[in-house]
């Protein structure tokens, strides 16, 4: 009988030194000089928020749809779009630390010669993930041939866990 009580209380013990080992729900790891994670560990037990890809908004509504104008360039996109998130993830009690994941999508148009504007892309990234926080999100970022509006240049989709 005493041996059976003692194999009862084995994953018990076991489950509280574990418990210790991974207190911290989200375990970033940065890549030197650039600010994004390498990668992020998340623990067993959290939720986990995925957020459909958010596009720009236009500056006003009274403008035209399908002009760039309307949207602005690759950085006042992407911060446009990284507010709206920061919004929606505000709405659900999470924050812009709590992305682990994002996804972005680029589009070069007729003013940077078809080539996605990557510097404009980090001068607006940068407003909001700077590199000096140790919450950065793992990061892709890709140049594809076209989005829905022919005056978007950015498509932004994030991952977030609930710490």
């Amino acid at each position: 009988m005493r041996l059976k009580s003692l194999l009862l209380c084995v994953p018990f013990a076991l489950s509280l030194a574990t418990a210790d080992t991974k207190a911290e729900a989200v375990i970033t790891h940065k890549m030197d000089n650039f600010p994004i994670a390498e990668s992020v560990e998340i623990n067993a037990g959290k939720d986990i928020i995925f957020l459909s890809g958010k596009v720009p908004t236009k500056k006003a509504a009274d403008l035209p749809n399908a002009e760039l104008a309307s949207y602005g360039n690759t950085e006042e996109q992407t911060i446009n779009v990284l507010e709206q998130i920061q919004a929606h993830l505000a709405q659900l009690g999470l924050s812009m630390e709590d992305v682990v994941k994002m996804q972005v999508f680029l589009v070069g148009g007729e003013e940077t010669d078809g080539t996605m504007d990557f510097k404009g892309f980090m001068d607006g990234y940068t407003k909001f993930f700077d590199g000096k926080s140790s919450k950065l999100p793992a990061r892709s970022a890709f140049q594809v041939a076209k989005l829905a509006n022919p005056a978007w240049r950015v498509e932004i989709e994030v991952t977030a866990v609930r710490p």
